[in-house]
């Protein structure tokens, strides 16, 4: 049986990342997007990650333009606006794709630990946040308009 630790990714400045690094702590991973009405929700994810960092929980921010051509920008031009505009300083990767042929590894083994709505598998919408506890096993798939406050409870409840 898979779980997130059998994964690697490169992160938003080209070094490939193995996920078993976080092994033993609660991952949020989301797909994020720059200029999404949902893009607010940096705010709160950086909230979520200050809040609970140092009690075991790790946020992974993985852009991609899939959605509306809504994260335009390279890597360098993503960073900069996520620092500049909301501060963000939990781990950011490198660019990908959530959905289709090119899908992530990653994000094709999230999909089928939790589909969404009706067991769809496809990613929806920037913000979708997929939970994953101490064990590495996909505990709860969240859309893009469950906030990161909303879904605060369940983070702690892993923790």
């Amino acid at each position: 049986m898979s779980t997130v630790y059998d994964f690697e990714a490169a992160t938003i400045d080209g070094q490939t990342q193995k996920l078993d690094a976080y092994r033993g702590k609660v991952l949020l991973v989301v797909n994020v997007a720059s200029k999404c009405g949902f893009t607010p929700q940096y705010k709160g994810l950086e909230a979520l990650w200050r809040k609970y960092k140092d009690r075991g929980l790790v946020i992974l921010g993985f852009p991609c333009d899939q959605f509306g051509h809504q994260e335009p920008g390279d890597e360098n031009e993503i960073m900069n606006f996520c620092s500049l505009t909301y501060d963000v300083s939990f781990p950011m990767y490198a660019k990908i794709e959530v959905n289709g042929a090119g899908a992530h590894p990653l994000y094709q083994f999230l999909k089928s630990e939790a589909p969404g709505l009706l067991g769809s598998q496809g990613i929806k919408w920037n913000f979708t946040k997929f939970l994953i506890d101490k064990n590495g096993k996909v505990v709860r798939r969240y859309g893009s308009v469950d906030t990161p406050e909303k879904i605060d409870a369940d983070i702690a409840e892993l923790l």
